[in-house]
């Protein structure tokens, strides 16, 4: 599947230093690459039922930072990021508004695509759609159930049955807690809110997660090996992450509710399947809320990219929003983050079209706004770092404007 059309993007000279990203397995910020001039990033894409919010915005906006930071270090990056097109959010908004779920997921992509474009993110290498993946996914499930780490729960209402993993099944790379670091009761919780089925009747364990939706009445299926129906949602993650990039990868990215169960459970499939841990850190965003809840699609309050856009936004002065704050913090967005976003960037562009002041310490601005991004992506640190150099007469040099865009997506002047 193709993905979106990438932003040019300057070289500057010289390379930063190696980024440290904070990682949730361990609790603290690492280096991922660990040594190696090659740095594989997978980052969960969406399930295309509705329009990019700003939740997504920022989430993609962190990892296209580790992407430029990497590059600007010197690594050769790889990136691979899904697209879910088939799962029950999608099947229950098309089953609500009496539309074609393949045509729904279609124009809900083609949205994604565009507000990538507008906001300057850099596409991945291999954007994956899970439903050109069935078969590929469909046999490393047959190979699960070989090797004992699938089960299968009599589903009355189907074609067959039901295909689950057995957290408890020793792996060489993998143990159920390993990348949330949660107590038995939170990951209950969280896989009852967050798309699992603990209370489903035959499984051996409630934190069991789902490996094959076998076919029911009017649901989208595939005719695999393991039987006709569809995948669950984590084997999706786990086989296209191996598949396109090799295990371990560099880093699992995404929201932080994706910490548990998603992340933790395509750990427990990578490692059943390659007996390799699936990344060698886990990095996540923090949740932002507008009007004093989570901004999400089931609660409706919704900001979205596209919104913005067509009430005149500059796609910079969103982009410069978010990057105001740090991208594994929970935050609130208020509608006057746009204005003193825009504000900024005004200011922005009149220093880097000025040519006014002086360019002693121009090389400087350029060590720190690397030095910033590199520690753990401190966006809000590089953003300050500019206003710095534009309020102490700091003269915009090419070199300048070019970290800026580099490091920050932002083209200025």
């Amino acid at each position: 599947m193709r993905a979106w059309q990438a932003p040019s993007v300057p070289e500057v000279p010289g390379n930063g230093p190696r980024p440290v990203v904070h990682d949730t397995a361990v609790g603290r910020p690492v280096d991922p690459t660990r040594g190696d001039d090659r740095a594989a990033l997978y980052v969960c894409g969406i399930t295309p039922y509705d329009a990019t919010h700003l939740g997504h915005a920022a989430t993609y906006l962190a990892f296209d930072t580790l992407g430029r930071a990497w590059r600007d270090a010197g690594f050769d990056v790889e990136y691979a990021q899904n697209t879910t097109d088939v799962d029950d959010p999608l099947l229950e908004r098309a089953a609500r508004d009496g539309v074609d779920w393949q045509d729904l997921a279609a124009s809900q992509i083609d949205l994604f695509r565009r507000d990538m474009e507008a906001l300057r993110i850099l596409p991945p290498d291999d954007y994956v759609a899970v439903t050109d993946e069935v078969e590929r996914i469909a046999e490393a499930i047959a190979f699960l159930q070989e090797t004992g780490y699938a089960y299968s729960v009599p589903t009355p209402d189907s074609e067959g049955d039901d295909l689950y993993f057995d957290v408890n099944r020793p792996t060489e790379s993998w143990a159920l807690g390993d990348e949330s670091r949660l107590d038995r009761e939170t990951m209950l919780t969280l896989s009852a809110e967050r798309g699992g089925d603990p209370d489903r009747p035959g499984k051996r364990d409630p934190l069991d997660p789902l490996l094959w939706r076998a076919a029911r009445a009017g649901e989208p299926s595939w005719e695999t090996e393991v039987g006709p129906g569809r995948p669950g949602w984590h084997i999706e993650c786990s086989v296209i992450a191996g598949d396109r990039l090799g295990l371990p990868i560099t880093v699992q990215g995404g929201g932080s509710d994706l910490v548990f169960p998603h992340h933790e459970m395509s750990a427990g499939h990578a490692a059943a399947l390659a007996h390799q841990p699936l990344a060698n850190a886990y990095v996540h965003t923090g949740m932002i809320a507008y009007q004093g809840e989570k901004i999400s699609k089931s609660l409706g309050n919704l900001v979205t990219v596209r919104g913005l856009l067509d009430d005149g936004a500059d796609p910079r002065a969103i982009r410069l929003a978010l990057l105001s704050h740090r991208y594994s913090d929970d935050w609130e967005w208020f509608d006057g983050e746009l204005a003193s976003a825009t504000r900024r960037l005004a200011t922005w562009d009149a220093w880097a079209s000025g040519g006014a002041g002086h360019a002693d310490d121009a090389d400087d601005v350029v060590a720190r706004l690397r030095a910033r991004v590199a520690d753990d992506l401190d966006t809000p640190g590089a953003v300050a770092a500019v206003d710095t150099a534009v309020a102490g007469g700091t003269r915009s040099t090419p070199a300048l404007v070019d970290v800026v865009d580099a490091l920050l997506g932002i083209r200025i002047g």
